[in-house]
């Protein structure tokens, strides 16, 4: 038998045993009368926004008597309760998120099970996603995350501009596993649904500012005016400013700044929610510095030596200047036709440019220097018809987008020859479109079928344009270089995918505050063409001595990658709803996995990278989620306190890793041999996946002083992670924990708070960059003076470069802070 299948037997045998053992007195809450019904009546078919906003901020105002499970999200396109959806999902309330000083969407990671969220590399503003083991890391057009990130139910299709910004927020919603049908292509992994707060229907206006270290200073002021009964209007604006945590020692700028502005502004039109237009504008512009990284290895040709603090860099590049502004306008309109039929429609445009200078290596000398330009635009158009007719609801829509990613950057080498810059351009365009439909029919109070299916139409148009230069950079960004040699690529490519995308989930509600399910479902992410791929590196699969254009097809592109998850869970409020829980088991296949790769080679003579994509993996992903709240003592009115967790475990492994190798172990001895296919599963793990996460949040409430004090603390733990699939000493975090603390008072309208994150200071790597030649199977640096050596300097050896590049990122020190609000 194999694993696969006994997983899935266990998965059978728990979703039997829960709902055995829900019947058990220890577990069962007393029945309801008949004045009480057992099942929540579903919700009406007004706007899910406004439902869901009006009861969580009665939620969050009243959490002495509420149960985390009461939070209400729109996981599937509706209003419902966070303990009767059948997905796995994190929601944690802007009201949660004040008390608990959230910076950026990179903080709900702590207390979502199974979830990565990092900022990625060289900005503030470019995000890595990963959730249950499958994401993407790499910004460049032509990949794509396989988590979806929302705003507003607006689809950001790049991670450019994706590190959101916590100001005027609604609630933060975190889908776990594959939802390929309500939410497309692209959410192999799971989304995150960043929702903005409604406007309010009388005069309001709130301001906040913080103040603290690394001369930190944030103001937010946020307000609604109704100007009819009819016409409301409203915005926010931020501007969010610190200093660096160090230095860049060689151009003197701060390294880790930050300098944000951003706005929103918005508008709602109608009487009422069965006929209301909402339009949506928000800017945000990014002028911090570059994020240098730290050399984690001295400098092999010129000896420079490891900086002591891993804050500072003394990477040289400063052309062009770091700048990245996001900007979009999305158009939200319901109506309610007939009794529970209700029209809805979303349109949105997006754009976002990045002007970003990149040092690899870290140091003064133009060795390994990337300036790059990213350009992002995007139309979207979503049509849904809801349906709320006694025991069925859900919803049939389509959607469409239109999308087109430009990335350009010199990689520039120090070479005995002036110089020597390879300028690579890639177009990506790419038309989606879809239909989908999901909807559960309750056959009794108790039992409820969920189906849904998505069709997913997915054309690509790349082209993808690689130079030479010599004598300095290409003119594209400013340099004195001259073409050199004919282009290394040029290619023009197009393909089409498409796919189903099915959900189906089984709903036992013994009662009101339990929920049993179990689900199926699969998701998919498109294919597409490596822009960093070397057209003229094709192999001449026919050997008649030309490269023609189907080699190169077939060497730069990949196909799609899809996973299918089998699921079963348990969600309650138990004990006089003082304690909510919720447990997932899943077993997730993951097939042509995307692997997106590039490395240094020397082509003609001269050293360059090459990028290699392919689907050369097959992956099985298993785990366990747990997290609740409880509340440990009090009620509302008076002091209480709550206990919040989360626990995630992963199973995750490579059953299949196809790549080309040229080296072998000979007589126990590595040594270079002619190129061959291996299965290296055995040697790769899936990156930026820990096999633990955990958390607990320990949040206490009392009145103090006329007003309401909430002391909280969290302490969360990541264990070892890899950045890349092959082993890499040095960037390889090994297992940690971030302690955070906050203290805030309410006095009326006033707010005053203090704020720790990171309180032990921690330092550990969240991104990182390494062109080291590596042994293959373990990843342990290969040195000259081996059996393999091939440089006469002494050391590691570069694969791009003479430096060597093998750069770290860190995520945020210690930081202290104070807060002070006023809301009327």
């Amino acid at each position: 038998m194999s694993s696969s299948t006994l997983y899935r037997r266990v998965l059978l045998v728990g979703a039997s045993t829960m709902a055995v053992f829900a019947a058990t007195p220890a577990f069962a809450q007393a029945q309801p009368t008949p004045s009480q019904p057992d099942i929540a009546a579903p919700p009406a078919s007004n706007p899910e926004e406004r439902t869901a906003q009006a009861i969580n901020q009665t939620t969050a105002t009243s959490p002495g008597d509420a149960s985390t499970g009461d939070i209400v999200v729109t996981a599937r396109r509706r209003a419902e309760s966070l303990k009767d959806v059948p997905i796995a999902v994190t929601a944690i309330t802007g009201a949660q998120l004040d008390k608990q000083g959230a910076i950026d969407i990179t903080d709900v990671a702590q207390s979502a099970p199974n979830v990565t969220l990092e900022v990625s590399r060289g900005t503030n503003s470019t995000l890595t996603a990963f959730i249950r083991g499958v994401g993407q890391q790499d910004p460049v057009a032509g990949f794509e995350q396989g988590v979806g990130i929302y705003l507003d139910d607006v689809y950001l299709n790049r991670p450019q501009g994706a590190v959101l910004d916590i100001y005027d927020v609604d609630r933060i919603e975190v889908l776990r596993g594959p939802q390929g049908t309500l939410y497309g292509r692209n959410t192999i992994g799971g989304a995150v649904k960043y929702v903005t707060r409604r406007l309010a229907n009388r005069p309001t206006i709130s301001a906040r500012l913080d103040a603290g270290t690394h001369d930190m200073v944030n103001g937010v002021v946020s307000g609604s005016l109704p100007i009819a009964d009819w016409f409301r209007i409203g915005g926010a604006v931020a501007r969010l400013t610190r200093d660096g945590y160090g230095r860049n020692l060689t151009t003197g700028y701060s390294n880790y700044d930050k300098d944000v502005t951003a706005a929103r502004v918005s508008a709602e039109f109608g009487t009422s929610d069965d006929l209301m237009f909402r339009i949506n504008a928000d800017h945000t512009r990014d002028d911090s510095s570059t994020r240098g990284g730290h050399r984690l290895i001295p400098g092999q040709r010129s000896g420079a030596p490891v900086l002591a603090d891993v804050f500072d860099s003394q990477g040289g590049l400063v052309s062009p200047k770091q700048k990245v502004v996001s900007k979009g306008v999305d158009l939200h309109g319901q109506w309610t036709f007939a009794e529970g039929l209700t029209f809805k429609s979303i349109t949105a445009w997006r754009k976002d440019n990045s002007a970003t200078p990149i040092d690899f290596d870290a140091l003064a000398a133009v060795d390994v220097d990337v300036p790059a330009f990213y350009r992002n635009r995007q139309f979207s158009q979503e049509l849904q018809l809801q349906v709320n007719k006694g025991p069925l609801q859900g919803v049939l829509g389509g959607y469409y987008l239109n999308a087109k990613a430009f990335t350009a950057f010199d990689v520039r080498l120090f070479t005995t020859v002036a110089g020597l810059a390879a300028l690579t351009q890639g177009n990506v365009e790419t038309k989606a479109w879809a239909l989908f439909g999901d909807f559960t029919y309750n056959f009794t109070p108790q039992f409820a079928l969920s189906a849904g299916l998505r069709y997913t139409n997915d054309k690509r148009h790349s082209t993808i344009f690689r130079q030479n230069y010599l004598g300095g950079g290409s003119p594209l960004f400013s340099g004195a270089g001259v073409p050199f040699g004919a282009p290394t690529s040029n290619f023009d490519g197009r393909r089409k995918d498409d796919a189903f995308t099915p959900r189906v989930s089984l709903s036992f509600k013994p009662n009101a505050d339990n929920t049993f399910y179990a689900s199926y479902a699969q998701g998919f992410k498109g294919g597409g063409f490596d822009p960093r791929g070397l057209s003229t590196q094709a192999p001449d699969t026919n050997n008649n001595g030309v490269r023609d254009y189907s080699e190169q097809y077939n060497f730069l592109t990949f196909k799609p990658e899809k996973v299918r998850t089998e699921e079963v869970g348990y969600k309650a409020s138990l004990f006089d709803r003082r304690i909510y829980t919720a447990v997932a088991l899943f077993n997730a296949d993951y097939k042509d996995v995307q692997i997106p790769g590039s490395a240094g080679t020397v082509v003609n003579g001269l050293p360059t990278f090459v990028g290699i994509t392919t689907n050369a993996a097959k992956a099985r992903i298993r785990g366990v989620e747990w997290e609740g709240d409880a509340r440990l003592f009090g009620n509302a009115g008076g002091s209480r306190m709550n206990f919040g967790w989360s626990l995630g475990y992963l199973d995750a492994k490579y059953q299949r890793y196809t790549t080309l190798l040229t080296y072998a172990y000979v007589n126990g001895v590595l040594t270079r041999v002619a190129p061959y296919q291996a299965d290296v599963s055995d040697f790769r793990k899936i990156q930026n996946t820990p096999k633990w996460t955990a958390s607990g949040t320990l949040n206490y409430t009392t009145p103090f002083v006329g007003g309401e004090l909430n002391l909280n603390s969290t302490l969360s733990y990541r264990s070892k992670s890899q950045q890349f699939e092959l082993a890499t000493p040095g960037l390889d975090q090994k297992g940690y924990s971030l302690l955070d603390a906050n203290a805030v008072l309410n006095l009326g309208p006033w707010t005053l708070g203090l704020h720790g994150r990171n309180l032990t200071n921690k330092k550990y790597v969240v991104a990182g960059y390494n062109f080291l030649n590596q042994n293959p199977f373990t990843g342990q640096f290969i040195r000259s003076g081996s059996a393999v050596g091939s440089v006469a300097t002494p050391g590691i050896q570069p694969t791009l470069g003479t430096e060597g590049v093998l750069t770290g990122y860190y995520g945020n020190p210690r930081q202290l802070w104070a807060s002070i609000g006023l809301k009327f």
